[in-house]
């Protein structure tokens, strides 16, 4: 589905992405964990084709991002971490301004829907600035869904928000896996990673260390210290 062959980025002399390879598979959920400047969001700016690689080549559905761009966004979502909404505007306005960036004319009914799937059929005439921070993280991603990309991507969707509408999010997200969809998703959250991930990647200083299932990292260190639980050794993936 997505194949990531030994790319690289540097801004000026600063090596941010280094030989980077990896491929994700149609419907999984691919964690990218790493800490913070290990290069998770300049990854998934390259996925979203919002920058290119330096060197490199990345492709979904065997479309080039650099050189088949205009194809391959209409493949892709993307929510990036900060919310991206106009905090002046209703929910519906929100979903029909960005459906003007779409590919065809998107119903007001087929909004509506995607607003019902993320739990917002309440609020859509209510202005943004009214909204939770979990509600406007609930929207961010109804907006990424607009044209029903088979691929999303998430930088740190659940950041923030309170427990109950990181629940909802993680729920619906598996839900759309189970659907086809392919997810790349970046967190923190050691819960969110056990819970909705199927196989992980793990990027340090800009290069991979890991990829793979929990048990196969289960696997690779059970020489050393056997019998750990899934936290103990996420915390060991990504802290050694």
């Amino acid at each position: 589905m997505i194949t990531i062959s030994r790319i690289s980025k540097q801004f000026g002399k600063k090596a941010i992405l280094q030989d980077v390879s990896l491929e994700i598979k149609k419907g999984e959920v691919f964690g990218l964990l790493g800490p913070n400047g290990a290069g998770k969001s300049t990854l998934l700016s390259i996925l979203a084709t919002i920058s290119q690689p330096s060197t490199g080549s990345v492709t979904v559905k065997q479309l080039d991002l650099v050189k088949q761009k205009k194809q391959a966004r209409q493949l892709i979502g993307y929510v990036p971490q900060d919310i991206s909404l106009w905090e002046d505007m209703t929910v519906k306005e929100n979903l029909v301004f960005w459906s003007k960036f779409t590919k065809g004319k998107v119903s007001n009914k087929k909004l509506f829907k995607i607003c019902q799937t993320v739990h917002l059929e309440e609020k859509w005439t209510e202005k943004v600035s009214k909204l939770s921070g979990g509600m406007k993280r609930k929207l961010n991603i109804a907006v990424a869904l607009i044209h029903d990309p088979d691929v999303l991507l998430m930088d740190e969707p659940t950041v923030g928000i309170d427990l109950q509408s990181k629940l909802e999010i993680n729920q619906y997200i598996k839900k759309l896996s189970e659907k086809g969809k392919t997810i790349v998703y970046t967190t923190h959250d050691m819960s969110e990673i056990l819970f909705l991930c199927d196989r992980i990647g793990v990027l340090k200083q800009g290069k991979i260390h890991f990829i793979g299932t929990i048990n196969d990292a289960k696997d690779m260190m059970k020489e050393q210290t056997p019998l750990q639980t899934d936290e103990q050794v996420m915390y060991r993936l990504l802290n050694e």
